[in-house]
């Protein structure tokens, strides 16, 4: 099939209610292509997207619900997960990638594109081992699947960046814990949102995984230090060797309680490194991600545009 033939497929879009899904389904709709959102309340998109974008009511659990979403599909990007559930998010992603990956054979679907995260050894958390066997399950259905694995995804509106900020924001003293050492390789959202665009056009019919993270290794106090530098904010951060994951999600529920229920599921993973050891890429994709400084300032810029159309807007 040519590649002019793909474009003019609809690609199927869940999870476009989401950080990720919602930046992914603008760029798509600026490109041009045909998108097709699945969404279990339609109603939550039908004031966002173009006139040109579909939505169809359905759920990835619910088998009966896929078909009509997936017909004549070419391409289907799954962004959804279940971490902010109040039951067992992994069981809950467990079946949701096994029905969707069963369904999407049988409609005949030629690609699904995912975006997991980064992270490996016998430790992961239960956040990360989720993330690592919903990939599993894809690539090993008859579709073939793309996976992309992410470090920490920085942008106006991602949690990871937003509890940065929050933290820094709220603590000018902060005691910081063994895990804030732990090393990333944090990315910026646009250039995720490049690699999964650019994974629709990919020649070839085999699964692949690739590892995506911006240029520079740091640590989340790295991370904090950079922001409160841009920003101007003097903060103090003391080192102590007590405060577990656990101890420490608790504590951020405190602080930031709009992300408690997803933050400690993160939190409990910082413990894991995520480095990209596999660098291929950047050998076959165009994308060349930003670096922590750029990637913090424009997510700065993007919080201020935010809060100023907020005020206007009143």
């Amino acid at each position: 099939m040519s590649s002019a033939a793909v474009t003019d497929l609809p690609i199927l879009l869940t999870g476009a209610t989401g950080y990720v899904g919602g930046r992914l389904l603008k760029a798509l709709e600026e490109k041009g292509y045909r998108v097709r959102c699945l969404a279990r309340n339609p109603e939550k998109l039908s004031s966002v997207v173009a006139r040109s974008t579909e939505i169809v009511q359905g759920d990835v659990l619910d088998e009966t619900s896929l078909a009509p979403a997936l017909e004549g599909v070419h391409t289907a990007y799954y962004l959804v997960h279940s971490m902010a559930s109040a039951g067992g998010f992994e069981e809950q992603d467990r079946q949701a990638a096994t029905i969707f990956s069963r369904v999407t054979k049988d409609d005949r679907v030629s690609r699904i594109i995912y975006l997991g995260g980064l992270g490996g050894g016998p430790d992961l958390s239960p956040h990360l081992k989720s993330r690592h066997e919903v990939g599993k399950i894809l690539r090993e259905s008859y579709v073939p699947a793309i996976e992309f694995q992410a470090s920490i995804i920085i942008g106006a509106g991602s949690l990871s960046f937003e509890m940065i900020r929050s933290l820094v924001e709220r603590l000018p003293v902060m005691v910081t814990p063994r895990w804030v050492r732990t090393l990333t390789q944090p990315i910026y959202i646009d250039d995720v949102i490049g690699y999964l665009i650019a994974a629709h056009g990919l020649a070839g019919e085999d699964n692949k995984v690739f590892e995506i993270g911006g240029p520079d290794r740091v640590s989340y106090l790295d991370i904090m230090k950079e922001y409160s530098r841009q920003r101007g904010l003097r903060r103090i951060m003391i080192p102590v060797p007590v405060l577990t994951p656990h101890l420490s999600s608790l504590w951020l529920g405190l602080v930031t309680p709009l992300y408690a229920r997803v933050g400690r599921q993160l939190i409990e993973g910082v413990r894991n490194e995520t480095i990209v050891h596999d660098e291929s890429a950047l050998e076959i994709f165009p994308i060349r991600p930003r670096g922590i400084r750029e990637a913090v300032r424009r997510a700065i810029e993007e919080e201020r545009g935010k809060e100023k159309s907020s005020v206007e807007m009143r």
